[in-house]
């Protein structure tokens, strides 16, 4: 029938649509869920347990943990687990755990970086360096040093929810968060900002709040707090089980799910205060709405990891090097490529050295050199 579209007209449709997909895009996604997916493995394989390839195998896909309802409210609510083998045990309540951790962390620290970098148009931005992830760590340290850890347990229809104070640390890294972001804003305002100068004010913010960090340690009674302040600062994902798993995960999900959501807004923010306010955006409320959405998502990550320096800074300058400026694609590839990132820094950090480091230790080696890389290639490095 006249008017009817052909099956050259069908097909012509169809590679239209594939010819917009971004290669690119799909490439690094690939690329990266590899990466997770082996390290991940390496991850759960090795350790003080020994295990062969096999039983790590059988560990990961154990039909009594998989299809078992009271496992699963276990890691998920803090109930009671059920008898399992030791490898099982193992896998599943300390080496899964600590991957599911670390790819939270890379997402948040990720997407975190890059909301920074196009809401102060200045590609240097990131949480370490506006001084969020000082803030973050500052008020984490407070809450450890002032208030006792404790348990409260929540009724709810089909278990008893164990909820203890330390799954609110994302609160207060946020609240920290915030206010080291207001306190950057408002010394780098001068009928406006500049990259330079938001830069600057970070570094000053930084600094100062790394030295009430350090003072802290003075106020601290218990050897256990002192001990876990140091792995806040230094970036540690040691001793992760399924309750950094319960902290992390809810506020992750409204973070990211908000920051992908935001993408365009990111987007007409890049043109500049002017066209943005032409196009009949509010810009100064955008713009702080957006920025307690990246405080969000690195407190978030502080709160289970520590300070994990550089992830939040080359990331975003890694996928947009692949993928271009646009927030769109720019933000899918961060939720991809920080996770690689992350997983693999933590399985070098556990496993090529005999004692086991930080893995804020091996992002900063992996970051340094990668950041001066880009400004060896770069001329001009500052405002997008």
């Amino acid at each position: 029938m006249a008017g009817e579209p052909t099956t050259r007209d069908r097909i012509a449709a169809r590679l239209g649509r594939l010819s917009r997909v971004d290669t690119s895009l799909v490439t690094l996604c690939l690329a990266s869920v590899i990466v997770v997916l082996v390290a991940g493995f390496v991850q759960i394989r090795y350790g003080d347990f020994a295990m062969t390839w096999g039983e790590a195998w059988a560990a990961v896909f154990d039909p009594n943990v998989l299809f078992s309802l009271q496992a699963w409210q276990g890691f998920l609510l803090g109930g009671e687990l059920p008898e399992l083998s030791n490898q099982s045990l193992i896998v599943w309540n300390m080496r899964i755990p600590r991957v599911i951790v670390a790819v939270f962390v890379g997402m948040n620290l990720a997407v975190s970086g890059a909301i920074f970098q196009a809401v102060t148009r200045n590609e240097l931005a990131s949480p370490f360096i506006l001084g969020v992830s000082s803030g973050a760590g500052l008020a984490i340290l407070l809450t450890l040093v002032a208030i006792p850890a404790t348990t409260i347990v929540v009724p709810l229809a089909v278990a008893e929810l164990h909820v203890s104070t330390s799954m609110l640390l994302p609160v207060f890294a946020a609240v920290g968060g915030v206010l080291a972001f207001v306190i950057v804003y408002a010394i780098a305002w001068k009928n406006g900002t500049s990259p330079v100068r938001l830069v600057l004010a970070g570094v000053i913010v930084s600094t100062v709040f790394g030295s009430l960090q350090r003072a802290m340690f003075f106020f601290a009674d218990d050897l256990g707090v002192v001990q876990s302040a140091i792995a806040w600062i230094t970036g540690s994902l040691t001793g992760t089980d399924w309750e950094q798993v319960r902290m992390v995960l809810p506020w992750s999900v409204i973070a990211l799910a908000l920051a992908v959501l935001a993408a365009r807004q990111l987007n007409v923010l890049l043109l500049g205060e002017r066209t943005a306010s032409s196009l009949g955006m509010r810009v100064e409320r955008v713009r702080f709405a957006l920025s307690g959405v990246a405080v969000l998502a690195a407190a978030a990550s502080i709160a289970v990891a520590g300070i994990v320096g550089f992830v939040g800074l080359i990331v975003p300058h890694m996928v947009r090097n692949i993928v271009g400026s646009d927030y769109r694609k720019l933000m899918v590839g961060c939720l991809f490529a920080g996770p690689a990132l992350m997983v693999a820094a933590d399985v070098g950090a556990r496993l090529a050295l005999p004692a086991q480091i930080p893995v804020g230790i091996v992002t900063g080696l992996i970051g340094g050199p990668y950041f001066l890389y880009l400004m060896r290639r770069q001329e001009a490095m500052g405002e997008i």
